[in-house]
């Protein structure tokens, strides 16, 4: 690697640590799985970073990485469980004091995501933590628009089910089929 693409991939890590460590801890649901998780991705991201980097926006191509590499290691490690501690963690880098009742939805939210699909608990981080589009959050985890439509109902149904008291009626954008035939 030369001298100007170790640069520029040391100030994109420096820029984007805090964001990335945020998003793989909402993955993962486990601080040190998070920043294995991080590592991992740029560890596969910085032999290549020069021509990432060329492509002109490296965030995508490092959060697709990110997502898939989430979901590689779910199915290497498939028949083991996830166990939360009874104290919950802290995000990192969280902003502004945490309040009680704060606390309260950051723990439901986290028991909530940890009994989502990996595929589905991606949608969710995307399209609600990131603010992404459907066609956004297709690109970055490589599948159709449809892809992420029915992960996204499946995931807000699953939700639903064991957490109702976290979604709202605006929190689904679209209503379900059956609904829809209303």
């Amino acid at each position: 690697m030369d001298v100007d693409a170790e640069e520029s991939f040391l100030a994109y890590v420096r820029e984007r640590i805090a964001a990335l460590s945020r998003i793989a801890f909402l993955l993962t649901g486990d601080r040190h799985l998070a920043e294995d998780l991080v590592q991992e991705t740029l560890l596969r991201v910085v032999g290549r970073w020069a021509r990432i980097a060329a492509g002109g926006d490296p965030d995508a191509y490092v959060r697709r990485t990110l997502y898939h590499q989430h979901v590689s290691a779910w199915r290497r490690h498939r028949g083991r469980t996830v166990h939360l501690d009874a104290q919950p963690e802290r995000p990192p880098d969280r902003a502004g004091p945490d309040e009680a009742g704060a606390v309260t939805d950051s723990v439901a939210v986290r028991v909530a995501l940890a009994t989502l699909a990996p595929r589905q608990r991606a949608v969710i981080v995307l399209r609600y933590f990131e603010d992404l589009t459907e066609a956004q959050t297709a690109d970055v985890l490589g599948c159709r628009v449809g892809t992420v439509k029915s992960q996204t109902r499946d995931a807000l149904a699953r939700l639903r089910a064991v957490a109702p008291g976290l979604l709202s009626e605006t929190a689904d954008p679209e209503p379900s089929r059956a609904e829809a035939r209303r």
